[in-house]
């Protein structure tokens, strides 16, 4: 695993918290550009960066095509969560995230999982880039069901198949053939796409899961 980031107090302290497990540190660097110079290995497997800019990921996923990327910030908004995502980032975590989160988020991200902060849909109910938008603005052009809406706010958290059935009270096959629908509805190729889709159309609510929904 590589670490980018430009605190060696930081990279210093990733090292003893990731020494026993099997995210081993491989490499560091402190920016992207000394990254980019190491002659790592194409098969590098993950790589956790403190960025907010789409282009360091793009870069990233250029020269480490399998590479699994993941952002480690303070703080987030809008547009660097979309942004990432369209560059290809596979995850966005907050550095003040607790050891167990963050060792249980890289898990799901090998699995191939998209992760986010759970702050994600606080930040979409409460954020201002919606304050000019009209108050059906939200609605979807195409028809989405209850559960389908669900399932892609399931995706909006970061939430793996088998979380979101469970949180719904589904079995994992059902999610994915709700999932695999909604793909089709809304013309999306991944579940990064279709996170992507949910977020334009306000459909984040910031909510907990239950078998009624998220709330």
């Amino acid at each position: 695993m590589t670490l980018i980031d430009a605190s060696n107090l930081f990279r210093e302290g990733m090292r003893t918290l990731l020494d026993d497990t099997k995210f081993q540190i491989t490499d560091e660097a402190s920016c992207v550009g000394q990254a980019l110079s190491f002659s790592a290995p194409a098969t590098t497997a993950l790589v956790l960066i403190d960025t907010d800019k789409a282009s360091d990921v793009s870069a990233l996923k250029a020269v480490r095509p399998v590479a699994r990327v993941v952002l480690l910030t303070e703080q987030i908004n809008m547009h660097t969560l979309t942004s990432a995502i369209q560059a290809g980032a596979d995850g966005i975590l907050l550095k003040n995230m607790s050891p167990c989160a963050l060792l249980e988020s890289l898990c799901l991200v090998m699995m191939g999982e998209i992760v986010f902060p759970s702050a994600l849909g606080a930040l979409l109910s409460g954020s201002a880039v919606w304050s000019n938008i009209a108050p059906d603005a939200n609605i979807p052009s195409v028809a989405l069901s209850v559960r389908e809406v669900q399932i892609l706010q399931g995706l909006l958290k970061g939430a793996s198949n088998k979380v979101i059935a469970l949180a719904l009270g589904i079995t994992e096959a059902t999610v994915k053939v709700h999932l695999k629908h909604v793909l089709c509805k809304i013309s999306a190729a991944n579940r990064t796409q279709a996170a992507i889709w949910a977020l334009e159309h306000r459909l984040g609510s910031g909510r907990t899961a239950t078998a009624a929904g998220w709330r």
